[in-house]
């Protein structure tokens, strides 16, 4: 149950500029909500800025949590920067509420989607760059594709193809499977828009009543649905080392927009770190901040953003 729950472990710049290598780092606060960082080059020259969503949980603009440290998201960002594609990161608004000790027990993913339109506006009003691609990593990508209105293009990396119940129903599946027809059982409650206790205690992670109401509103989202909609260019990503999403949920996204492109990146995981080994390592990894990303997922997202500057 351990990837279950751990996928459920759910207008102003306020400080000078600071020197990093060859970078310039901004700090920016979009809202009273959310915080991040703009990351350039030193010579200012890109055209494109990336903002990358993290995914679900209370995740750092660096990709982490309290138990889950990669800096997977400060890699990628790093990464892109080099190829002098600016990126913006950010804390989801649960991070800075557990810093002040005050976090809203009425928090929904909508108000996710809203912190990423926020920042999409935010940026198209700076007028800087000529392109804002949206990357959104696993539930950030269905965060993405519904914040995506005003961006050039849109990039899904470890993003699920069905609702977030069918996602979860079919990890269930995988790794507890003598709870499967209960999970589907409380899944079908939810969607009839009621909450219940009626559970097993071994499934209180993922139906706790206090997380059912945000469960009801993510769940609404088909994405396959969502992403078929998008009129921007879109490019689809996965590993075949991911323990969490699997590949078949980008080909239902591609099946779903034909006119996307799609990579399936062998031996990338879901903190899209390069796995050689077995599911141990896979799993160690999501602690090890030390490892780099997967090389050709940078060279996958630099190409396609390159062909929107041409």
């Amino acid at each position: 149950m351990k990837f279950i729950i751990a996928f459920f472990f759910l207008l102003q710049v306020f400080s000078a500029s600071s020197q990093t290598d060859n970078f310039k780092s901004q700090e920016i606060a979009i809202s009273e909500h959310i915080d991040g960082t703009l990351l350039e080059l030193d010579n200012n020259t890109a055209t494109t800025l990336a903002i990358i969503i993290a995914g679900s949980g209370p995740t750092d603009r660096n990709g982490n949590q309290n138990f889950m440290k990669s800096n997977s998201l400060k890699s990628l960002a790093e990464s892109l920067t080099k190829h002098n594609i600016a990126t913006f990161r950010y804390d989801k608004r649960v991070v800075k509420q557990i810093l002040k000790g005050k976090v809203d027990p009425n928090i929904m993913f909508d108000d996710f989607v809203t912190d990423a339109q926020n920042i999409v506006d935010y940026f198209n009003e700076k007028n800087t760059y000529k392109n804002i691609v949206v990357i959104g990593h696993s539930q950030g990508s269905l965060v993405g594709m519904l914040a995506s209105s005003k961006a050039d293009a849109f990039i899904s990396l470890a993003g699920a193809g069905q609702d977030i119940s069918m996602v979860i129903t079919e990890q269930v599946g995988k790794t507890a499977p003598f709870f499967i027809e209960e999970t589907k059982r409380v899944f079908g409650i939810l969607k009839s828009g009621k909450t219940t206790t009626d559970y097993s205690p071994a499934l209180a992670s993922l139906f706790n009543i206090e997380l059912q109401p945000f469960m009801m509103n993510w769940m609404q989202y088909n994405p396959a649905e969502i992403i078929s909609s998008l009129e921007i260019p879109v490019l689809i990503v996965n590993g075949t080392k991911d323990l969490q999403v699997s590949v078949e949920e980008a080909k239902l996204l591609n099946e779903a927009l034909p006119n996307s492109e799609i990579v399936i990146i062998d031996n990338m995981n879901h903190v899209l770190f390069t796995i050689d080994g077995d599911d141990l390592e896979n799993s160690k990894s999501y602690n090890e901040g030390f490892r780099k990303i997967n090389p050709e997922l940078i060279t996958t997202i630099t190409t396609f953003i390159d062909k929107l500057n041409k």
